[in-house]
């Protein structure tokens, strides 16, 4: 098997970027004329002439994924984001949300290359068992184990007793679903008598590849890899070396940036995973995922060249309620935006003997002019709650992308 998928995963981040920006002008223009949303969204920029480098980028606004079941119900079936109808696809899908989505007639989610870095090829047959009806997960991988030249058995979810017949009876040397399931089938395999020495590969996502279920996969001889995407956008990122994060796709350009904005965080800083997609049927520009991750710095050492992430850290949306209001990472951004000053920030909330108290810990060496007396007045104004303001040292806030950090023992 070749080292990469292609020669785009080791060519030069200038080149990558230059071609990535080119095929994005195309698909901005194009959704801009035939999108409903995205012709309100885009229409104070000239997209075709300025959206040339990611400081351009990081101008366009952001479309949240959490908005879409709300977007989707007020203009069915796609909220507008679509530059055809629902009958001009391939597939629709509905995802928990609800969310519809859309499979256009070429592949569009490219987790070809996650299948590639982990080994799966030509020669294996593969268990798919992500789930081939109503959402898209099945056939996604479906597709990419085509684009691999690998066979596929289209396994789906449960059956644990089939899955363990199917692995004896077809030779079944790979798999492909959550983390956690190859282990039940596996085990279920050992409770029978059934000889599972053929798997030697496994791609996993949709939940946490814990390191102890790595090492228990290890020591029976099965090489994991995870990989990092979504029903909407495809390939996000994907693992190559196991500890050095994983490798964003060619397909993509991912941004990192503060919860609750559009605003992108210095490299290593975690933020919200933002990524734009060159879909023309299906144009998703910085859609904000509701995840957690960070830009690792350097290059990954099996030669990729694309930026990495550090994988999944956490949910960005920490919406929570105080005193029967609702308070958002956006309010809290907005408070502290207008002092360049001011490093990370972060609105915790404490409960003491059943009174809730707000505390906006800022990193700022500048504590002088009223600084805190003005940014306590502008969290007043913006959550209608008062709280305290505490200056801590820059650098010296966890670095783990929590814009509210409520510390309550009970929810409210």
């Amino acid at each position: 098997m070749a080292k990469f998928y292609d020669a785009l995963e080791a060519r030069d981040q200038q080149e990558r970027e230059a071609a990535q920006f080119a095929a994005l002008r195309e698909v901005l223009g194009h959704a801009k004329a035939t999108a409903p949303y995205w012709r309100e969204a885009l229409a104070q920029f000239d997209c075709d002439a300025v959206v040339t480098d990611r400081a351009a980028l990081a101008r366009l606004p952001v479309l949240r994924k959490s908005e879409l079941p709300e977007r989707q119900e007020r203009t069915p079936p796609f909220g507008g984001l679509a530059t055809r109808p629902a009958s001009g696809f391939r597939r629709v899908y509905l995802s928990p949300g609800p969310i519809a989505e859309p499979e256009t007639d070429a592949p569009h989610w490219h987790f070809e290359r996650a299948l590639h870095a982990a080994g799966i090829g030509a020669e294996d047959v593969v268990a798919n068992c992500f789930a081939y009806h109503m959402t898209p997960a099945g056939i996604m991988f479906d597709h990419a184990c085509a684009g691999v030249g690998a066979t596929v058995f289209p396994a789906g979810i449960g059956n644990t007793d089939q899955q363990v017949e199917a692995i004896e009876r077809l030779g079944i040397t790979a798999y492909i679903g959550t983390p956690d399931f190859l282990r039940t089938i596996l085990e279920k395999a050992d409770a029978k008598g059934v000889d599972t020495g053929a798997v030697k590969k496994a791609l996993v996502t949709g939940g946490p590849l814990f390191p102890a279920l790595r090492d228990w996969y290890a020591a029976r001889g099965i090489e994991v890899r995870q990989c990092y995407g979504t029903a909407e956008l495809g390939l996000i990122a994907y693992e190559t070396t196991p500890g050095d994060g994983l490798v964003t796709s060619e397909q993509a350009i991912v941004e990192i940036v503060r919860p609750g904005t559009g605003d992108p965080v210095a490299e290593g800083e975690v933020g919200e995973v933002v990524v734009t997609t060159f879909n023309p049927a299906y144009p998703l520009i910085r859609l904000a995922t509701g995840d957690l991750s960070a830009i690792m710095p350097g290059q990954s050492p099996c030669g990729r060249t694309a930026p990495r992430l550090r994988g999944w850290m956490g949910r960005a949306d920490q919406t929570t309620k105080v005193r029967g209001m609702f308070v958002h990472p956006a309010q809290v951004a907005r408070t502290v935006k207008p002092y360049p000053e001011i490093g990370r920030a972060r609105l915790v909330v404490r409960e003491t003997e059943g009174r809730d108290s707000l505390t906006l810990e800022v990193e700022s060496a500048q504590q002088g002019d009223g600084l805190a007396q003005r940014l306590g007045e502008a969290l007043r104004a913006e959550c209608r709650l008062r709280g305290e303001v505490v200056f801590h040292p820059p650098g010296s806030l966890p670095n783990d992308g929590k814009v509210i950090d409520d510390q309550r023992d009970i929810a409210v």
